[in-house]
């Protein structure tokens, strides 16, 4: 086995930019392991722990060993309740994206009751949001225009299916 290097703490902010960078140019394996690197270094570090959960999550539809479970488990990590409650909504709301996208039959019901849960979890952000902050409103309403476009997004049959109100 080979052991990875340790990052320095001066190379801290280049890296959490090439994770970012990585993100963007849709490598989110590089981008995770960029925010590992840091993390051991700077276990506490907010920013390569929010970058980690979100390279996690941008796996989902394309790497099919990622687990929703290893994005979950970095959400205590997270500083205060709307950073959790938000993130919370991402994992959901991206899990249920996989779920759709992959199509498997039974999946829609499923894929329902997680964009439910991301907007659950939008909604308490929004109760704990700073002014002005409207960050999980769109994220709800995201959620909300997913299920009224995908005809398999909906409740199991023996479950009565919850309005859906825009805002």
């Amino acid at each position: 086995m080979v052991a990875p290097k340790r990052l320095s703490k001066e190379g801290v902010p280049a890296a959490l930019k090439k994770a970012e960078r990585y993100r963007f140019l849709n490598e989110p394996w590089q981008a995770e392991s960029i925010c590992r690197d840091v993390l051991e270094t700077e276990p506490d570090n907010a920013e390569a722990t929010v970058l980690l959960l979100l390279a996690i999550t941008d796996q989902f539809d394309h790497e099919p060993h990622t687990d929703v479970a290893c994005a979950q488990a970095l959400l205590p990590r997270l500083a205060g309740d709307y950073q959790r409650a938000y993130y919370a909504g991402i994992i959901c709301e991206r899990w249920a994206g996989r779920l759709l996208h992959l199509g498997a039959p039974g999946a829609g019901p499923i894929a329902y009751e997680w964009l439910r849960r991301a907007m659950a979890r939008y909604e308490e952000a929004e109760r704990l949001r700073a002014p002005g902050d409207d960050d999980a409103i769109l994220r709800w309403n995201t959620c909300a225009r997913l299920i009224e476009r995908n005809p398999h997004a909906r409740p199991a049959p023996d479950e009565p299916e919850a309005p859906i109100e825009l805002e």
